[in-house]
């Protein structure tokens, strides 16, 4: 009986220690194969500061948007700084894949509806595959809806002259865990301008950077430089767009605060029809706000 007994334990043993020693290959071999790693939170949100990120909101998220642009600094305290005018845009924005977010929105300033789309062609990754940027496409149409004026007898007013299209390619890279930077060639075409000195097709090359201070805190900057040969001629006057902020994560709130020579916060606007220039004090004071849902 006991000869019976201890064959049996050995052959209980024999089979644990085969099992406990193939779980330890399988561990092994799952330790050594290879992975990819990819770069993730190259910036804190969708945003830059005006300008799109090559960041988009996961599938199913959907991200509530309220971006504010006060008047100039250089009013003073008769005008608060600023404080006594603003100009808003609000937006949703869905991620309906992984790669691909969409989203609609509406501007006071010239009354102007827009929505978008941003495809996420490239992912920064590391490992067995090695890529070293992200690469985005973004494209958008604006619609203004101004009242047209009056114009004079046997003339029209056309529905496509209140459109306008952005294109965009979104490069970046994150260098480490504290710097990310970002450049956005851009084409923007607009089917009405105000005069013949302004021109329909604007071409425009933005460079933005992220450095990371603390888990929840980063200082931004942006600067979409504008080839516009008749800029300082036009009237008003055109500048590029140069805005430096502060982006603050507090849960599911991302909060963005700025001073930037620009009160558009639509490529349509900030790009082609900044008005303001640093040098003269023409900085407004600007925030945005993103809480996300998820579904």
């Amino acid at each position: 009986m006991n000869k019976i007994l201890s064959i049996f334990f050995g052959l209980i043993f024999l089979l644990a220690g085969n099992g406990f020693s193939q779980d330890l290959d399988e561990l092994m071999n799952a330790e050594l194969k290879p992975t990819v790693d990819f770069a993730t939170a190259t910036f804190k949100s969708t945003r830059i500061i005006n300008g799109h990120s090559i960041e988009q909101s996961k599938i199913n998220q959907l991200d509530f948007r309220i971006s504010h642009r006060f008047g100039t600094l250089n009013q003073g305290l008769y005008g608060l700084f600023g404080l006594d005018q603003s100009e808003i845009h609000f937006s949703l924005e869905y991620g309906l894949k992984d790669w691909l977010m969409v989203g609609a929105g509406r501007a006071s300033m010239n009354k102007t509806y827009d929505g978008f789309a941003k495809i996420r062609l490239l992912r920064q990754s590391s490992g067995i595959k090695n890529m070293p940027i992200h690469l985005s496409y973004f494209t958008s149409i604006e619609i203004n809806t101004l009242k047209f004026p009056v114009r004079p007898e046997g003339t029209s007013n056309y529905f496509h002259s209140r459109l306008s299209y952005v294109q965009q390619l979104l490069i970046a890279r994150k260098f480490s865990e504290s710097l990310s930077v970002q450049l956005t060639p851009t084409f923007i075409h607009r089917n009405l301008v105000k005069s013949e000195l302004d021109k329909n097709d604007i071409f425009a090359l933005s460079a933005g950077a992220r450095y990371k201070l603390t888990k929840r805190m980063s200082v931004n900057a942006e600067y979409y430089y504008t080839i516009n040969p008749n800029a300082d001629i036009l009237d008003p006057k055109t500048y590029n767009a140069m805005s430096v902020g502060v982006d603050i994560e507090t849960g599911g709130h991302v909060f963005q605060i700025m001073i930037t020579n620009s009160q558009g916060m639509r490529e349509g606007s900030f790009i082609p029809q900044t008005t303001g220039s640093w040098a003269d004090g023409d900085i407004h004071l600007g925030f945005n706000i993103s809480r996300v849902f998820a579904f």
